[in-house]
């Protein structure tokens, strides 16, 4: 299986230990839902757990890779979060290891993505959550 293809089998299993295999420790996840991004392995997982929870009825939509060394990836994704359709991409960049470096996510339209910050905010703030 091709690097890319490995983190989209991890999340089209919905299994949050392989794609946690996937992840560089010191990956970098950014949103436009959230100011900062998120820092560390643990802390990503923390959150990819959380997003595995609140999207609804997630699929993959199309697939492209780029030809560069290491590659990267954008998946186009649909989901519904509380009954809101959306549609967001996964910007996926590898290191040399192979391992996903950085995860850029967007999402719209609008009223959806409000809907998924406030969702994932709420469950990002329960006790025992990682920051």
């Amino acid at each position: 299986m091709t690097i890319p293809g490995t983190f989209r089998h991890a999340v089209e299993s919905k299994d949050l230990a392989a794609i946690t295999r996937t992840l560089d420790p010191d990956i970098e996840f950014h949103s436009p839902v959230m100011v900062k991004p998120y820092h560390g392995r643990d802390a990503v997982t923390a959150l990819l757990r959380v997003l595995l929870e609140v999207f609804e009825d997630f699929r993959y939509t199309d697939d492209l890779v780029s030809r560069g060394d290491p590659p990267s990836q954008a998946l186009v994704f649909s989901a519904r979060v509380m009954g809101k359709s959306l549609q967001g991409l996964d910007l996926v960049r590898f290191g040399e290891e192979g391992l996903v470096t950085g995860l850029t996510v967007m999402v719209r339209p609008l009223p959806a993505a409000m809907t998924l910050a406030r969702a994932v905010g709420r469950r990002m703030e329960e006790p025992g959550t990682p920051p």
